[in-house]
């Protein structure tokens, strides 16, 4: 079982600078910091321990390790296949079907993607838990991310806070939208003596969607929708508000009459990779049930 380890060789930039403040301008959090010191990690350089107090200089060879993480009790590792869209050291991209919840829950203990990653952890040998940047809904199916360390899961989720992941989706929704593109400018709230629904409301949080018409198909539309913001639900919420709710989705207001899930699939995800440093981008087809509805297959 290996740590996770990140490396640096110091250039003249970086000479004659306070190994605390090097971290912090890498975005190592003080969290991160705190638990190298007490639960098993190693801050080397050139092959020695050193503290943050050390002043860096060209060529040294920096070296943190982080300690080992242990999984939640309440995950349990399952034999359950993945598919894998991209793997490196720091993340997985995967397609999750629809019906697989992201994480367990009270209703859905069994069969979560968590618990399908973490056997594949096993597997690869690698100690840590699961960290997922982007959750899907149980019956939404497609693309998100999983960072495979706290740290990694820390530079991606500063990335979402600058909106600097981009996530593009395909739905299909009940009617036919008035216009080819818009944009939903409506925050998102919980729905009063409701632990699941949420709703439009003026005291909710801001929530944007863009969407764009791909096809209008008799009484339904074909629709491609990029997420300003990032709230539970948001898509559903914000397209049943429009009138307009996803096929399948009873909670808003959908019908199940052609698919028994709300008919949303994240296709496309784009971000600035923090560790490697280059643009990535990833897309999916749409699955079997969703390309029916479409007259497609």
């Amino acid at each position: 079982m290996k740590q996770f380890t990140l490396t640096w060789r110091i250039t003249e930039k970086a000479s004659n600078v306070l190994l605390r403040d090097f971290l912090k301008d890498n975005k190592v959090s003080k969290a991160a910091l705190t638990d190298i010191k007490f639960r098993g990690g190693n801050i080397l350089v050139n092959g020695y321990p050193v503290t943050v107090r050390y002043v860096l200089q060209v060529d040294d060879v920096l070296v943190i390790q982080f300690p080992p993480e242990k999984p939640s009790n309440e995950l349990m590792p399952e034999n359950i296949p993945l598919q894998i869209v991209y793997e490196d050291d720091y993340i997985l991209v995967v397609n999750k079907p629809a019906f697989m919840s992201t994480i367990p829950s009270r209703e859905h203990r069994a069969g979560s993607l968590a618990h399908a990653i973490l056997h594949y952890y096993n597997q690869i040998g690698l100690l840590s838990t699961i960290h997922v940047v982007n959750r899907l809904d149980r019956d939404t199916s497609g693309l998100l991310i999983v960072a495979k360390h706290r740290h990694v899961h820390h530079l991606f989720s500063e990335l979402q806070k600058s909106a600097d992941i981009k996530r593009r989706y395909e739905a299909v929704v009940h009617g036919l939208l008035e216009y080819n593109v818009g944009t939903i400018d409506a925050p998102i709230g919980r729905k009063q003596d409701s632990i699941i629904e949420r709703e439009v409301r003026s005291d909710g949080q801001h929530a944007i969607t863009h969407y764009t018409v791909l096809d209008y198909l008799s009484d339904k539309t074909h629709v491609s929708l990029q997420l300003g913001t990032g709230r539970t639900h948001q898509i559903r919420v914000h397209l049943s508000y429009l009138g307009h709710p996803l096929l399948g989705d009873t909670l808003y207001g959908g019908k199940r009459e052609r698919i028994n899930r709300q008919a949303l699939h994240c296709c496309e995800v784009c971000f600035f990779h923090p560790i490697l440093e280059k643009e990535l981008s990833f897309t999916v087809s749409l699955p079997e049930d969703i390309k029916t509805l479409l007259g497609e297959t």
